[in-house]
């Protein structure tokens, strides 16, 4: 059947036989859901993870060699909507006898019995209906970071991890590094403690800085490339005409596809503060800076003020978010030179930055200064001076017993835990979720913690869920 004769009759019949269901209602109850789904296979410890890999191109491919090179892994399936583009050759010549699909609704159709994890690197927005069909049908999944576009989109992917008990992980891959065994070592030990600010920095060019931002409509239509299935690289996005904009990494530009600099990188700069200083979700998003704010792209230049409220005996903490080439945030007296990280990868854009703008954090506590990278970058504690005075309290930094691909896979046996499962990952994202809604609107929000609303604007409150699906896709949000 042809993606676009897709029609949720056909979809629930597809995902019932998979399972051991033996009618196969048209409308599911709760009751009924919950008896049609498959539990994850027990992987043994002898066993390679059998994995099905969504997103075989740019990204994508890259994921894809990263569990090759592990041995833990037995890729079974390829899938991407645009399979053999150029950019899925590498892919598609590595692996030359793995069956291949455009659609992964019809790749878990046919190979659902031969799949126990799926690895997800594909834009943005369409993280969510991928994960959410292979939780509920048993499989773990592993998904590129951002977990999804919209805040309400996370919170049902948290939900699903829990109610179908996979084993689940976001590719912030830097988790499984250096910064992330360092910085829990360093906070046990009250090294890092009573934490009241933070700024976190990426100002490297983008791919839509010098864009026109009076634009008025969204660029025209174009003929879609024969090897491209355009119906099935929409999904749950509204219908768009194809434009070479939108696709290989530009669907980042754009609010209907993507998360911009913060959704791109916030999760390799703030990912260990935020699980470590408990700081959960935000009760203020204040823009205090948006150059170039238009309705369907990104700004040219943002700064973000996200407050936290206190936690326990942790005082509130206030993150400032920098991006933009000539929006350099402050450093402090003693800061010294940021040295080029070999942990800190170029930006997709391909162009290296000066040492000063490397993408990072400065982290304020009410005794200590600490300054980081991104990824896996170790801290350091500011001025030198005092990094000297403070080496002999220090605690010995464990190292990591597996990288962020193995680690999934590993938990995927039942012989490691996830280090960024959705429970963690979910709630970091949401901040950026929140945070894109600023810039968006160019609007401070006031959100509640508690309720997971926003209380004063109330188009920003509806833009937590966005707009409905499109027709044929609603069922994702019901798995």
């Amino acid at each position: 059947m042809d993606s676009n004769e897709f029609s949720r009759r056909e979809f629930l019949k597809r995902v019932l036989a998979l399972s051991a269901a033996a009618a196969l209602p048209t409308i599911l109850t709760k009751n009924t859901l919950s008896a049609a789904r498959p539990k994850p296979r027990i992987v043994g410890p002898n066993e390679r993870v059998n994995l099905a890999v969504c997103g075989i191109g740019n990204r994508g491919g890259e994921i894809l060699r990263e569990f090759a090179k592990t041995g833990e892994a037995n890729i079974v399936a390829l899938c991407d909507v645009d399979m053999g583009a150029p950019h899925t050759e590498q892919s598609l010549k590595q692996f030359p006898n793995v069956p291949r699909f455009q659609d992964f609704r019809q790749m878990f159709d046919k190979m659902g019995d031969q799949i126990d994890a799926v690895s997800v690197g594909v834009p943005d927005f369409s993280h969510f209906p991928i994960c959410m069909l292979a939780m509920s049908l048993g499989k773990h999944v592993y998904t590129e970071k951002p977990m999804a576009r919209t805040f309400y989109e996370v919170e049902l992917m948290m939900k699903a991890a829990k109610k179908y008990k996979v084993v689940n992980q976001m590719g912030n891959q830097g988790h499984s590094e250096g910064n992330y065994f360092q910085f829990k070592a360093w906070k046990d030990a009250g090294i890092i403690k009573d934490v009241t600010a933070i700024t976190a920095h990426m100002n490297a060019p983008r791919r839509w800085h010098g864009w026109d931002t009076n634009i008025k409509s969204f660029p025209p239509g174009q003929p879609v490339p024969q090897t491209l299935d355009w119906n099935t690289w929409l999904m749950t996005a509204r219908f768009h005409d194809y434009n070479k904009d939108y696709v290989n990494g530009q669907w980042r530009c754009w609010y209907d596809f993507g998360m911009g600099a913060l959704g791109d990188w916030g999760a390799h700069i703030l990912d260990t503060a935020h699980q470590f200083l408990e700081l959960g979700l935000p009760y203020e998003i204040d823009p205090v800076r948006i150059d170039g704010h238009n309705d369907f792209f990104f700004p040219q230049a943002s700064t973000l003020v996200f407050k936290f409220g206190a936690r326990g005996n942790m005082p509130p903490v206030d993150v400032t978010w920098y991006e933009g080439q000539k929006n350099i945030p402050p450093v402090p007296e003693g800061y010294g030179v940021s040295e080029l990280d070999p942990n800190i990868p170029a930006p997709s854009t391909g162009q290296i930055q000066p040492a000063k703008l490397n993408p990072g954090k400065i982290i304020y506590s009410k005794e200590l200064t600490f300054k980081g990278g991104s990824h896996g970058s170790l801290l350091s504690i500011i001025p030198e001076e005092k990094a000297r005075e403070m080496a002999s309290q220090l605690p010995e930094v464990p190292l990591s017993s597996s990288n962020h691909y193995k680690n999934f896979l590993l938990a995927c046996k039942g012989q490691e835990q996830a280090r960024s499962p959705f429970d963690v990952a979910g709630p970091l994202c949401q901040v950026f979720n929140l945070g894109v809604l600023a810039q968006r609107l160019n609007a401070k929000l006031l959100f509640d913690p508690k309720k997971k609303v926003i209380t004063n604007n109330e188009r920003a409150n509806k833009l937590l869920k966005d707009l409905p699906p499109r027709e044929g896709w609603e069922e994702f949000y019901k798995l």
